[in-house]
């Protein structure tokens, strides 16, 4: 007797672990995302058992979008970067009713007079609370999840996807109708429920408690081990969209004609917002539709805000405010961006949380550019979130302002990951002793005069470098993520490092050696050799980080970045007038005379001279003006024979041209390696120019 095809000795088992795959993901889905399970624990468990048995009799069966590879995989020793195809822009924010209408009359004003909206009609929004947790990108291929990322600075984050898979109310694989790419935005949390009982286990076992559920969140999502990631209670949900295309086109998060060649995707909403949310709720994705609405005009908008304020103890999550954003996807095209965020989208925040408690003292901190702060220690309390025992007072003349003084109970108000400040004194309560607050004039650290220069509200230690206290806060900021991130360089290090002399600035951070570092408290050999390697690879960060490590006054992240693609070269940066700076997008007076001031002092030049012949050399910034590839697009695939993907990476970012992880009619060329997939047969599809690594070493110019 023989078998066919069709009746082979799996089939029974591949059928019953077909069917137990989707109702488990279904029973997932009712359980995480709708919270209205209609199986026990118990029943639940024995499904599960029954999928891990059969995949265990039948290995080859097992798929990497089966519930049961969910338990997470093996320790990562490191989080990976990824850049975002569309930025992850954040939002503007609204404090208080006049904020929100100004945002109302800017997006009506600018509809009518692109006449998308009439002269007496009032603009349609689309709103949403704004979950206190963990801006997420999933990346879906053909429906499957091919990657997770973190928001990071908005154009890099962090490769979690590892952690991602381990949360069940993700989906592994979409449904049905998902186009060939498509990049989807939320949030990952955990409900105050599921908190609490992590922070009873916690307890239970001896280990650490979390001080809020987005603290959990965020740690739970960057664990290296991704079993301990499985073992936490995390949800997601979708409220946006990046990159989208296959059988539709995008642009900045909107929508193009189709590919030549390629039919338009019939579901795919094109006009509104709240359609594209449907459509990825029908894809499987989990929406938080219970509470969003759609509202006309300012008047609408604040009624929800007011409405959701009174739902917020009840809500099974935190929040921190809500969002407004206009429903149309034609009219967000017409607001378009500013240089951070949408002109279309607001996020309108709760009042922040407050407690009171006693000033004990008032200190004062020495900041890396010299700034004098007044330090409020407090007693001990818990408000948004954490027990806070230290808050900013600003400067002298805040504290005169708000007229607190030593001994007072003060208000301390705490929203999110703001910095605590006292926000002052209930006069009720003041002591007969309390004691006026005296600025120093010499400052604590180093001795040197403090100075409060014409026009300005801080006072500043003159010592400079000479200041061991500002010498510390420069490296510090150097070394953080946003700036070289050189990892293990933490304050215990710098402290000893300054301490002793070894260190007067930025350049003999390069010089270090394991060896010698191996030497000092709580750094062994093989923390040496790590930091050491951290150092060496923070020899080519991009111009932007660079210009940021720098610490020049008043040049953040953002505006390092700006600066540094508008030049291209840090000799350019140094030797450009104030007139010149002025030409940089989002770049003032203040911000352009800052940087002038920084690189007329030849003690700043020298430091730079230094770091040059310590080997630092940055790469130019992506988007930078001048390059061989300026305005070009590549999209890398397959391995290479003597490049990695970063290096690839690294080298035409320098030349000014970009990097997208898809190929599209605006690709300029695909470079391909050994195992080139399916973004090679789309280059030869679309006609798109093919290089090996010697053509891109051609068109680079380079010969290494």
């Amino acid at each position: 007797m023989t078998t066919s095809p069709a009746s082979g000795p799996n089939t029974d088992a591949q059928e019953e672990i077909a069917r137990l795959r989707v109702e488990i993901e279904q029973h997932n889905y009712r359980y995480y995302v709708e919270d209205a399970p209609v199986i026990s624990d118990a029943e639940y468990d024995a499904l599960m058992r029954r999928l891990m048995a059969l995949e265990q009799a039948h290995p080859e069966l097992v798929t990497p979008e089966s519930p049961t590879q969910r338990v997470g995989a093996t320790p990562l020793a490191a989080f990976g970067a990824v850049t975002h195809a569309v930025p992850m822009l954040s939002l503007g924010n609204a404090f208080d009713e006049d904020e929100v209408r100004a945002f109302d009359k800017r997006v009506t004003d600018t509809l009518r007079a692109a006449g998308l909206l009439g002269p007496a009609a009032q603009a349609d929004y689309f709103c949403e609370l704004k979950l206190d947790g963990l801006a997420i990108s999933l990346r879906y291929e053909n429906g499957k999840l091919v990657q997770a990322a973190t928001r990071g600075d908005g154009q890099t984050g962090e490769d979690v996807t590892a952690n991602i898979r381990t949360i069940r109310s993700i989906p592994l694989q979409l449904k049905a109708g998902a186009p060939e790419v498509l990049e989807v935005r939320g949030e990952v949390l955990m409900n105050r429920r599921d908190f609490e009982r992590l922070n009873e286990a916690q307890a239970a076992r001896g280990d650490k408690v979390f001080v809020n559920p987005r603290n959990a969140a965020a740690g739970s999502l960057r664990q290296l081990d991704p079993r301990i990631t499985a073992q936490r209670p995390l949800r997601f949900f979708a409220y946006g969209w990046g990159e989208v295309h296959g059988l539709a086109g995008r642009q900045s998060g909107l929508f193009d004609e189709p590919a030549p060649g390629k039919r338009e995707v019939s579901t795919l909403p094109r006009e509104a917002h709240s359609a594209m949310l449907a459509w990825l709720g029908e894809l499987g994705l989990p929406i938080n539709t219970q509470h969003n609405h759609k509202a006309k005009g300012a008047d609408g908008l604040l009624a929800f805000y007011e409405r959701v304020a009174g739902l917020r103890p009840v809500l099974p999550y935190d929040i921190d405010g809500v969002v407004y954003k206009v429903d149309s996807l034609p009219a967000q095209k017409v607001l378009g961006f500013v240089a951070r965020a949408p002109r279309f989208a607001l996020a309108h925040k709760y009042p922040a949380e407050e407690a009171t408690t006693t000033l004990l003292d008032i200190e004062v901190q020495v900041g890396r550019t010299g700034a004098i702060t007044p330090v409020a220690r407090l007693q001990p309390v818990f408000v948004g979130g954490v027990t806070v025992t230290n808050a900013t007072l600003h400067n002298e003349d805040e504290v005169r302002r708000k007229d607190v003084r030593i001994g007072d109970t003060v208000i301390v108000r705490r929203a999110g990951d703001v910095i605590p400040e006292v926000v002052g004194p209930v006069l009720a309560k003041r002591p007969a002793d309390a004691r006026e607050f005296r600025m120093v004039t010499a400052c604590p650290v180093c001795g040197s005069a403090i100075e409060r220069p014409e026009g300005e509200a801080v006072a500043r230690c003159t010592g400079g470098l000479f200041c061991a206290a500002q010498r510390k806060q420069s490296l510090l900021h150097a070394a953080g993520r946003k700036a070289l991130d050189i990892e293990g360089l933490g304050e215990k290090l710098v402290d000893q490092l300054v301490d002793r002399d070894r260190v007067k600035s930025l350049a003999d951070i390069y010089s270090l050696t394991a060896e010698e570092l191996a030497g000092y408290e709580r750094m062994g050999a093989k923390s040496a050799e790590n930091l050491v390697r951290a150092i060496d690879k923070a020899r080519t960060p991009t111009l932007g980080r660079l210009l940021f490590a720098l610490g020049i006054r008043h040049v953040g992240e953002s505006t390092a970045r700006d600066v540094a693609r508008h030049f291209g070269s840090l000799e350019a940066i140094m030797n450009a007038t104030e007139a010149q700076l002025l030409e940089v997008t989002d770049v003032g007076p203040a911000v352009a005379a800052s940087i002038h001031r920084f690189f007329a002092e030849q003690h700043n030049r020298d430091i730079v001279h230094a770091l040059e012949e310590q080997g630092v050399r940055p790469s130019a910034e992506a988007g930078a003006r001048t390059g061989a590839l300026t305005g070009k697009t590549f999209v890398l695939t397959g391995t290479l024979p003597n490049w990695t993907r970063d290096d690839a990476t690294r080298h035409i970012l320098a030349a000014g041209g970009k990097v997208s992880g898809s190929v599209s009619k605006k690709t300029a060329y695909v470079v391909a390696g050994e195992e080139a997939g399916s973004k090679l047969a789309k280059a030869q599809e679309l006609g798109v120019p093919v290089l090996d690594e010697d053509g891109l070493k051609q068109l680079l110019g380079v010969d290494e």
